[in-house]
């Protein structure tokens, strides 16, 4: 199964939100109509000051809400990790898994003999899984026997400065590989809804020209460009 993300809400033209209250905080003009009175440019040159100058406080007044769909638990336990955003995940102790539903990591899937070994297991502990259902186990204790790898459906909402955070973190390629996958596909819908906002994001190697990190992957990204294609 691949990963679905869809963008669901937003605030409303929030490049042009979060440049009217950085344009606040040097005016007696209400934001109203500061906002009601920015021209394109303007938008512009107020985003570009916030991000040189790292004050990014005026972009937590656009918020992003995404339904993703088809990400294990071993993905949704890492996104969740990240605390200053909203979760609301299926709940394994109310939704009963009918049927089973992996997500397949590609060193196992190009290895038929142990895709075979994967998709048996995954299959047994569905079977078990069952069983104890209709022994009258209860789903929030059955549940226990299924694997990390389970998918799972989660709505997230983030502002745009957590939304950073988190593509500077997940985005990089030392990153697990399925996180990458979902913070890259949450870029895209989030550079389609607020171009000047995410217009620069990512990892350091590309925000800031260079790596923070303790042990570098030493294959630094060159653009975005090569963010958003992963390669």
């Amino acid at each position: 199964m691949s990963i679905s993300v869809l963008l669901i809400a937003s605030t409303h033209d929030p490049d042009r939100t979060v440049a009217a209250a950085a344009r606040l905080c040097y005016s007696d003009v209400s934001a109203g109509d500061i906002a009601e009175g920015m021209k394109g440019e303007d938008i512009s040159r107020f985003i570009g000051h916030l991000r040189t100058s790292g004050h990014l406080s005026p972009f937590e007044h656009a918020s992003f809400t995404f339904a993703v769909d088809g990400i294990s638990r071993v993905c949704s336990h890492q996104l969740v990790r990240h605390r200053m955003a909203s979760y609301s995940q299926q709940s394994q102790r109310y939704v009963d898994m009918k049927e089973p539903d992996m997500v397949v990591p590609s060193s196992v899937s190009s290895d038929p003999e142990v895709m075979e070994l994967f998709s048996r297991t995954a299959e047994e502990a569905h079977e078990a899984y069952r069983k104890m259902i209709g022994s009258g186990i209860p789903k929030e204790d059955a549940r226990y026997i299924l694997p990390h790898g389970w998918s799972t459906k989660i709505v997230v909402t983030m502002n745009a400065r957590e939304l950073h955070h988190f593509f500077t973190m997940r985005l990089c390629r030392r990153a697990q590989w399925e996180i990458q996958d979902l913070a890259r596909k949450m870029l895209i819908l989030a550079r389609e809804r607020s171009p000047l906002l995410f217009s620069i994001a990512g990892p350091d190697c590309v925000t800031r020209g260079r790596c923070f990190e303790s042990r570098p992957c030493g294959q630094p990204f060159s653009d975005m460009e090569e963010v958003l294609s992963g390669c």
